[in-house]
């Protein structure tokens, strides 16, 4: 995947290294130089200039990109370079961080994931522009259970989420929308962007990333 990271802070600039070791293609934009210094381990290429500014997304080959990721210390500087990204470049996988959580709402509406930075991790923003990679969160010491997060595909939203308790080795256990996790699922419909967590046996997971795929319930 080819991958733009704006922002080169501590979750900008690990990110953009375990990406870049990870053999994807990475393109940092930061727009002060001496904080391109944490990437002491990265193999990608790096911008000095504004994440919005459209010679720099020249640059970074923002029209072939596959994801972006705003992790600049400003919101709006994110959700700006966020929204270019997705509605001027058509890149598929966008992630906008914020700091202030009440947005949270009113920017998934846009249809742009945010995380707040209470609840930001490395690992977590890079479900969102990496959704191909399946994590297992946690497994059982006997290894025959596992929690697993799953992205809701698009064409599955507005299914109850009962229909993702798929049989008896798949059961859907908690559910986070807008940066916020919920337990009490019962009668909900899954929404464009949800993350999902199961509960699945090694065969629940073999049935639960079929389901995902064929995108029918």
């Amino acid at each position: 995947m080819h991958i733009v990271v704006i922002g080169c802070g501590r979750v900008g600039s690990e990110l953009a290294m375990q990406l870049s070791e990870e053999g994807h293609s990475v393109v940092v934009v930061e727009k002060n130089r001496d904080s391109l210094r944490r990437l002491n381990r990265f193999h990608g290429k790096t911008i000095v200039g504004s994440g919005f500014d459209r010679d720099v997304l020249l640059q970074a080959d923002a029209g072939g990109a596959d994801a972006l990721a705003a992790v600049t210390s400003g919101d709006n500087t994110n959700i700006l370079c966020a929204r270019i990204a997705r509605d001027n470049y058509g890149i598929k996988n966008v992630v906008a961080r914020i700091y202030d959580p009440q947005r949270a709402d009113i920017y998934m509406k846009l249809g742009i994931p945010t995380v707040a930075t209470s609840l930001w991790t490395t690992q977590q923003v890079k479900r969102w522009i990496t959704p191909s990679d399946e994590p297992i969160e946690w497994t059982g010491g006997a290894g025959t259970l596992h929690l697993v997060e799953r992205i809701v595909p698009d064409a599955l939203a507005g299914h109850p989420l009962s229909l993702f308790n798929l049989n008896e080795d798949v059961r859907v256990v908690g559910l986070v929308r807008g940066g916020q996790g919920r337990v009490n699922i019962e009668d909900l419909f899954a929404q464009e962007d949800d993350v999902l967590e199961f509960l699945v046996t090694p065969q629940g997971l073999v049935d639960l990333k079929a389901k995902l795929e064929s995108k029918v319930l």
